[in-house]
């Protein structure tokens, strides 16, 4: 078949899962041309191009990433007949919008298949992921993680793509300490996710290159742990599928894309956060997995915050800083940042708004619904910069660090910081240690 008769596609992403549907799905099939990759969400993202050495050799000069706001223009420009959504995060009355646009500038909108994304790792897979960016995932894989450390279980973990520095050195990382995340200069939300695992003394691995991760990461383990990102669904065939789903949004639960698909396909659905809303909540959403997924073993989970120095927070003016993704494109207003100050009795949560500078009040204008916190956002250079004299501009006496990643690590700070801590305690039985064990005796590994 001649290059000319390839069929044109284009894929809508946000810099993760659509790298990993292009190299499973088109990277070697002389049937398709990517014409181009279209960025949104994540700042920074566009005006970049997927290597040549990651692309393969259908594409001697790369594939350009442009900004989505271009995409109707590039379905014509290229005479594209194919747009492949691509996002990990997006509710479904966003997917409606997009199916729309495409249609309407004359392409066909395609949503690719869970199992034709998936590879089959030579390990066992114990996959964790959500209804929605924000559930709680981060505590539940660092609670599989524990168990499996306490069962003498020889693991390693695999995260989610965020692959927003130099494509070329990142096709396979490896974290096994934190001087690693200066290694590979990670953003704040590559160290929102991986450094509280290595703390614990976990080893993570990431990247572009899903094939070439888990065939390493195979070699030092006997079960690997997909900690999954947004609300995706896995980049592995799980042998045991894991989803964490939040009362305190239950409409998420069945109009999130593709957290719906997560609760459908789930072997164990895990409530978080039941400690913070009242039981007639914790009902409604069991009811609603059940009309989906009426096989899964329901976990019931608390989401327990701690404090490493609540006298600083009691009676005093605080400026919350909470995890970038969950008050951003994850929907919340507030996080465990929030929840902690009040708990330890602040005296005042200081709005952070009026204080903004640079691309974090730009942040402010494109994610309205976020309350009277500090997004951690950290994508480039300026944008560190930018929170940075955000942070040093506001008139608090304490700072509650909501975001698992600590900022002092890489940041000129001006007040005292109290880092605020989540953990998973189950409040039902089974719980996950029940399983996991059912599962690794089921498997054999133990």
């Amino acid at each position: 078949m001649t290059l000319a008769a390839r069929e044109r596609v284009i894929i809508m992403g946000a810099a993760g899962r659509d790298f990993h549907n292009f190299n499973v799905l088109f990277r070697e099939d002389p049937r398709y041309e990517v014409v181009a990759f279209t960025a949104a969400q994540i700042p920074f993202m566009d005006k970049r191009t997927y290597p040549p050495e990651l692309a393969g050799s259908l594409y001697p000069n790369g594939i350009p990433i442009f900004s989505e706001s271009l995409l109707e223009e590039l379905i014509r420009k290229f005479g594209v007949r194919k747009v492949l959504l691509s996002y990990s995060d997006l509710t479904a009355e966003e997917v409606i919008d997009k199916a729309g646009k495409v249609i309407a500038a004359g392409a066909e909108f395609l949503l690719p298949s869970v199992r034709e994304t998936m590879i089959k790792a030579q390990r066992p897979v114990i996959a964790v992921t959500a209804s929605r960016t924000g559930a709680g995932k981060s505590t539940v894989s660092r609670r599989i993680a524990g168990i499996l450390k306490s069962l003498g279980v020889k693991f390693v973990v695999i995260r989610h793509p965020m692959p927003y520095g130099d494509l070329k050195k990142a096709v396979v990382q490896r974290f096994a300490s934190l001087e690693d995340l200066d290694k590979y200069n990670c953003t704040i939300e590559e160290r929102e996710e991986y450094e509280q695992h290595l703390e614990e003394g976990n080893v993570v691995y990431a990247g572009v290159d899903y094939e070439a991760i888990i065939r390493q990461a195979e070699k030092e383990s006997q079960v690997v742990v997909w900690d999954g990102g947004n609300n995706d669904w896995p980049f592995y065939v799980p042998d045991l599928y894991i989803t964490v789903v939040d009362p305190t949004r239950p409409r998420d639960i069945t109009s999130s894309y593709p957290g719906f698909v997560n609760v459908k396909l789930a072997d164990v659905i895990v409530i978080n956060k039941v400690n913070i809303v009242d039981s007639s909540s914790v009902e409604i959403v069991e009811r609603a997995v059940r009309t989906i997924n009426s096989r899964a073993i329901i976990v019931r989970a608390s989401s327990e915050i701690t404090s490493s120095a609540p006298h600083l927070i009691s009676g005093r003016r605080v400026l919350v800083i909470e995890d970038g993704p969950t008050v951003t494109h994850g929907g919340l207003s507030t996080a465990a940042g929030y929840q902690a100050a009040r708990k330890y009795g602040a005296a005042e949560i200081v709005d952070p708004r009026p204080y903004a500078v640079g691309s974090i009040k730009e942040a402010y204008v494109k994610y309205p619904h976020i309350g009277p916190v500090l997004p951690a956002l950290g994508y480039s250079a300026q944008q560190l910069k930018d929170l940075e004299a955000t942070i040093n501009n506001i008139p608090a006496e304490t700072i509650v660090l909501g975001t698992p990643s600590n900022l002092t690590r890489y940041l000129k700070i001006n007040k005292p910081i109290v880092r605020v801590k989540y953990e998973l305690k189950e409040v039902s039985k089974p719980d996950l240690k029940d399983i996991v064990l059912e599962f690794l005796k089921t498997i054999q590994v133990i």
